[in-house]
């Protein structure tokens, strides 16, 4: 086979897998976990389970990569650069904007809710989801409370303690509605004025007693 008549191929089967993905999604969102097959997905894709099964051998793993997928589409700002040479309060301003961002669009929030209602029954899908969303987000969070450690900018301390003291503060109280499906209050608080007093409040902890202020706010 020539490399030009292999590239449409190749093409064609990622097409398939993103079928597949999209459709799986959908499925998942509407029906659950559990009430999802793999014969119905086939389906409304076209094709057998065979065929399915080619590109994943089990519902996990098809699980897996509708998070994967996700994951790729709305957490990428979470992968941009944490610089340790910008004031910490303008770098977790960045940062809990997009998390948040993240956190609170329609795709993502539907995915959580799943996780959640299915995690009892299927602990695997929240290990899964776990291991390739906050768990890599939260460990490159706490690399970087660890460096600012080191350079006397931030308190001496667990990291992981930071990172989850850190996240819990920056999340709204519209994201807790927003989870539950049921809207924004009336008049709600904008949420940059919460992260504000959220990056206040971590940083009137964490940082230093000897801090240079430069390091801590331009």
């Amino acid at each position: 086979m020539t490399v030009a008549a292999s590239a449409p191929r190749s093409c064609i089967a990622a097409d398939r897998r993103k079928a597949f993905v999209d459709a799986a999604r959908e499925a998942f969102f509407a029906q659950g976990y559990a009430g999802t097959t793999m014969s119905s997905i086939a389906a409304t894709v076209g094709g057998s389970k065979t065929t399915l099964w080619t590109y994943f051998p089990s519902k996990e793993e098809l699980f897996a990569a509708v998070v994967e997928d996700l994951l790729k589409q709305y957490g990428m700002p979470l992968s941009k650069d944490l610089p340790l040479d910008e004031p910490v309060a303008e770098v977790l301003g960045g940062y809990a904007a997009r998390l948040m961002s993240m956190l609170m669009s329609e795709p993502m929030l539907a995915l959580y809710r799943l996780v959640v209602g299915e995690a009892a029954r299927f602990p695997t899908l929240a290990q899964t989801f776990y291991e390739l969303g906050p768990k890599p987000g939260k460990e490159r969070l706490g690399h970087y409370f660890a460096a600012l450690m080191e350079r006397n900018v931030l308190r001496r301390g667990p990291p992981e303690t930071a990172v989850s003291q850190f996240v819990g503060l920056c999340q709204p109280a519209c994201y807790q509605l927003a989870v539950l499906g049921l809207g924004l209050r009336e008049d709600p608080v904008p949420p940059r004025e919460e992260l504000a007093a959220a990056i206040e409040t971590f940083l009137h902890y964490w940082r230093a007693p000897d801090a240079n202020p430069t390091k801590i706010i331009a």
